[in-house]
């Protein structure tokens, strides 16, 4: 598998926000973008606050950007806070260094897209995505 189709980031957002139900979590908000960052699907519960398109996306970017899960971006903006700061300003789509950005890979380990949640604790957000993934029958990355 080469990409993430859109009835697959549907079923990714539609899991997503039934694991955020399930845990009585706030309302959730859910991008998943292909593997050069672009947008394919977007949906944000009832009662979202604003920003949470672009603080999503810039999870999941920020990870394709840098080959990495945003947990591991905030893991690595403790070790090298200057470094990560100055993503923001070369990084098109953001880089949010919190976790809720997983990184989607193909059979091959390849990214093939990533999943940006955010609107509740960001180990939360990281649950969500990572259980929409799974529903979608796709992999995260690690």
């Amino acid at each position: 598998m080469t990409r993430i189709s859109l009835d697959q980031a549907n079923l990714i957002i539609t899991a997503a926000f039934a694991k955020g139900k399930e845990l009585g979590l706030k309302p959730l908000s859910v991008a998943v973008l292909d593997a050069g960052a672009h947008l394919t699907a977007f949906q944000r519960q009832d009662g979202s606050s604003n920003l949470r398109l672009q603080i999503a996306t810039g999870k999941a970017a920020g990870a394709l950007a840098m080959g990495m899960s945003s947990r591991k971006i905030g893991d690595l903006a403790a070790e090298r806070p200057s470094f990560v700061a100055a993503l923001g300003a070369i990084a098109t789509s953001g880089v949010v260094p919190t976790a809720g950005g997983v990184i989607v890979v193909g059979s091959d380990g390849a990214a093939i897209g990533a999943v940006g949640v955010t609107g509740d604790t960001s180990d939360n957000d990281e649950l969500c995505a990572l259980a929409g993934i799974a529903a979608a029958g796709l992999t995260a990355q690690g």
